[in-house]
C-alpha cells in the first residue's frame, strides 16, 4: 500500500508514510473485509459511512503539516483509522463521530490498536468541540457545503483546516491556514467523500 498506493504517487512526507505503515488497518475493519484492508479504495464500516481511501487519508494528513507536538482535532470519526494515523504524528488527538454505535466501535478499535490516549467524542463534528479547543490542526473526513466556520474558529494562530467542500460528485480538498487577515486557502485537490452531516454541513 505504502509503495504502491503512496509513494507511487504524489505523497512523499516520509513521517505521514511511516505513519501509514504503522497502523494496522485491517483492525479498523468489520471481520468479513479484513482481507480487502490494503485495497486502495473507501470501504463500507456500517450505518452507511466508510473508511477513507488510504490515500485520502495520507493526503489529509500531509496537507496538515504536522512536526509531532500539535493537538489535533479528527472530524468524522467511522472506525478510528484517521484517528490512529494522526495519533501516529501528533501529541495529542480529539475525534468526533455523530452516530453512537461507530463512535463505540471507533473506541473499541483504537484501544485494540494501542491507541487508547485518542480520546472519542459524540457529536455533531461540523460543530467541533469548543471545550478542547484550539486546535493545531483539524482535519475533516467528510464533504462540507462549504468552509466551516466555527471548524476554522477553534484553530489557533497558523492552525490548518483540512476539508473536503462542495456537493456530491464535485469536491475539493482544501487547506485553509488561519492568518490574521482571514482564512487562507493554500491547496486544493480533487476528491470525493461522504456529506458532513451536522448544523454547518448538509
Amino acid at each position: 500500500m505504502v509503495e504502491h498506493q503512496l509513494r507511487g504517487r504524489d505523497v512523499d512526507d516520509e513521517r505521514v508514510l511511516e505513519a501509514m505503515e504503522r497502523v494496522p488497518r485491517e483492525l479498523f475493519l468489520p471481520e468479513e473485509l479484513r482481507d480487502r484492508a490494503y485495497d486502495d479504495a473507501a470501504l463500507p464500516i456500517g450505518a452507511g459511512q466508510t473508511i477513507s481511501q488510504p490515500y485520502m487519508v495520507a493526503k489529509i494528513c500531509e496537507a496538515l503539516a504536522l512536526k509531532g507536538n500539535e493537538h489535533v482535532l479528527d472530524v468524522g470519526s467511522g472506525s478510528g483509522y484517521q484517528a490512529a494515523v494522526l495519533a501516529e504524528l501528533a501529541a495529542d488527538v480529539d475525534t468526533i463521530e455523530r452516530i453512537p454505535e461507530l463512535a463505540d466501535r471507533a473506541r473499541a478499535n483504537l484501544v485494540a490498536a494501542g491507541y487508547d490516549r485518542v480520546r472519542v467524542h459524540v457529536g455533531d463534528g461540523s460543530r467541533g468541540l469548543p471545550e478542547r479547543a484550539p486546535f493545531d490542526a483539524v482535519a475533516v473526513a467528510a464533504a462540507a457545503p462549504a468552509l466551516p466556520q466555527t471548524l476554522y474558529d477553534q484553530l489557533g494562530p497558523r492552525g490548518r483546516l483540512v476539508v473536503p467542500v462542495g456537493r456530491h460528485g464535485v469536491q475539493r480538498l482544501e487547506v485553509i491556514v488561519r492568518s490574521p487577515e482571514g482564512p487562507a486557502v493554500v491547496r486544493s485537490v480533487p476528491c470525493r467523500f461522504v456529506p458532513l452531516v451536522g448544523e454547518e454541513g448538509f
